[in-house]
């Protein structure tokens, strides 16, 4: 794991535990989900959720920046985000 990734594992951890969520018990999929957005962040310039698709729009596509604008949601009606990261407790 890379200075980035982990980077944007201890920020995740940060936030699940401050929201009351937990992070992927699954490592590779966590591992993949961290990857992915280290690979964005260092590409594109922010952490987009890996499972959101760009418009090519800034101001448009911050609402795909991780933690999403969605992830509450999905959280609360499917118990884990889109992408897999966070998780109900």
């Amino acid at each position: 794991m890379d200075t980035a990734e982990k980077e944007i594992l201890a920020s995740s951890e940060k936030y699940a535990k401050a929201k009351g969520f937990a992070l992927n018990s699954d490592k590779k999929i966590l591992g993949m989900v961290i990857a992915s957005l280290a690979k964005n962040k260092k590409e594109k310039g922010f952490a987009y959720c890996p499972c959101r698709a760009l418009a090519g729009n800034k101001q448009e596509d911050a609402k795909n920046i991780c933690p999403c604008a969605f992830h509450l949601g999905e959280i609360a009606s499917d118990g884990h985000c889109r992408c897999k990261l966070f998780f109900a407790k």
